[in-house]
């Protein structure tokens, strides 16, 4: 392949800045733009070992201090040569030693060419390389530690145990088949079912985790209702950690919803503050409220508050029974909790998955509210393998699908090749998930979502 070259930082000023350079010649074009402080050539540097030196332009003329190093095809994230340019993070400085690169002969890499490479050079599998943008994007601790273990490989060791499973089934079937005079011992029935149902519990199993996935990745779409001026936008600004929204005593100061993120628990929640909801004459407040409605019906959690300190309102029982009627896991909050409490409203939960009394003032009751939220969405257990985006879930329910067919046909007593023709198929969709038999359109999907330099 050619060589390939890039900025693998982002692009403003920082303390370090690094180029990145793979394929094959990395050496001659490393050697135009790096001299090593000893004097020896760029290319002659052994593998893995970081060396201090000058940084060349285009021009050869030094543009700044820095440290290289050079890595031997078959042991480098791509699995070519390939090597990498630690310079002062300086946009200029690293644009000069682009184009140094450039007229050596390199070219500019394109969006997640280095990930696709390492693919194709078999470093990683196709989960493992969607465990790198996984990472990158990781909003929260636990997506983090998610997208490591699936970068070790943790999802591909489950996906190749269940492929050595039917892989026992097929090869041995075609094995008797193919050397009939050879003494080659069938599998039995039982042994075959044992296998097919390994898959079926792995594959089961791991689908089961597809949602708490998603969540971990993408985060849960949360309304935030109520009544006006019931403390909304006090909450959103108290989660975001600054004055997102505005707050003032009047009523029906939020006429259109507002989003932010915010990680409550543990748990990146999507955040939508509302308009209040009531009854009004105003016509943009009335589209405002609309918005509420729409927005409570696509949410995944709902944070419903109520003002403790006062009686329940029209606008207060139209959010309740909004709540109670979505069928969807909701908190009820009771805000202004540092204001005299209405006496009537202290031990009324309303069917609500949780409650709480909380002061955006004071803080009081967000260490509830996080345990209420954590408790809601549990992102895991140590060792866990989660699906975490819609192409693996996809293949993991076609690959269940085959097996059960599989399965059926076993036990329905079936002919040997009808077996045989339903566990290929699952084998087939495996190799999707991993990349074996994945088509390029796929692999270069995936390989698009990444950043250039990645």
């Amino acid at each position: 392949m050619d060589v390939i070259a890039a900025i693998a930082t982002a692009a403003a000023p920082s303390a370090i800045g690094v180029l990145r350079i793979s394929g094959e010649g990395t050496a001659r074009v490393l050697s135009a733009l790096f001299v090593p402080k000893s004097g020896a050539s760029a290319a002659a540097l052994p593998s893995h070992h970081m060396v201090y030196g000058t940084v060349l332009d285009a021009r050869g003329n030094p543009i700044d201090c820095a440290l290289a190093v050079r890595f031997d095809a078959g042991h480098s994230y791509t699995g070519e040569e390939s090597a990498e340019v630690h310079c002062h993070g300086s946009p200029v400085v690293l644009s000069e030693a682009l184009s140094a690169a450039f007229a050596a002969g390199a070219r500019q890499a394109r969006a997640g060419e280095f990930t696709k490479r390492a693919f194709l050079n078999g470093k990683l599998d196709l989960t493992e390389a969607e465990a790198v943008i996984d990472l990158i994007d990781a909003e929260t601790a636990n997506a983090a530690r998610n997208a490591a273990a699936q970068l070790s490989g943790a999802l591909g060791r489950e996906i190749r145990a269940v492929r050595e499973a039917l892989l026992s089934v097929t090869s041995r079937f075609y094995a008797v088949v193919d050397y009939p005079d050879e003494d080659i011992e069938d599998l039995t029935r039982e042994e075959t079912e044992r296998a097919l149902a390994f898959s079926e519990e792995t594959l089961s199993r791991l689908l089961a985790t597809a949602s708490r996935g998603q969540v971990l990745k993408y985060g849960v779409k949360t309304a935030i209702l109520g009544a006006p001026n019931a403390g909304k936008s006090s909450l959103l600004n108290r989660l975001v950690g600054y004055d997102r929204a505005i707050v003032t005593p009047v009523a029906g100061t939020t006429r259109d919803t507002v989003e932010e993120k915010a990680v409550v628990g543990g748990v990146l929640l999507r955040l939508t503050d509302t308009a209040g909801l009531r009854d009004t004459d105003d016509e943009v407040e009335k589209l405002g409220v609309e918005r509420s409605r729409r927005a409570a019906e696509d949410a995944d959690l709902l944070f419903l508050l109520i003002d403790a300190s006062r009686p329940l309102s029209p606008g207060d029982e139209e959010a309740l029974s909004l709540a109670q009627a979505s069928g969807k896991p909701w908190i009820l909050i009771y805000a202004k909790s540092d204001l005299p409490r209405e006496k009537n409203l202290a031990a009324q939960s309303f069917g609500a998955s949780a409650s709480l009394f909380l002061s955006s003032r004071t803080g009081e009751g967000y260490d509830a509210l996080e345990a209420a939220v954590a408790s809601l969405f549990p992102q895991g257990f140590a060792g866990e393998t989660l699906l975490t985006n819609p192409r693996q879930t996809d293949a993991a329910e076609r690959a269940l699908a085959r097996v059960r067919e599989a399965l059926a046909a076993l036990r329905g007593g079936m002919t040997p090749d009808v077996v045989l023709t339903e566990a290929e198929a699952a084998l087939d969709v495996l190799g999707e998930l991993t990349g074996e038999t994945a088509r390029e359109a796929i692999v270069s999907a995936i390989f698009d979502r990444f950043c250039v330099g990645k």
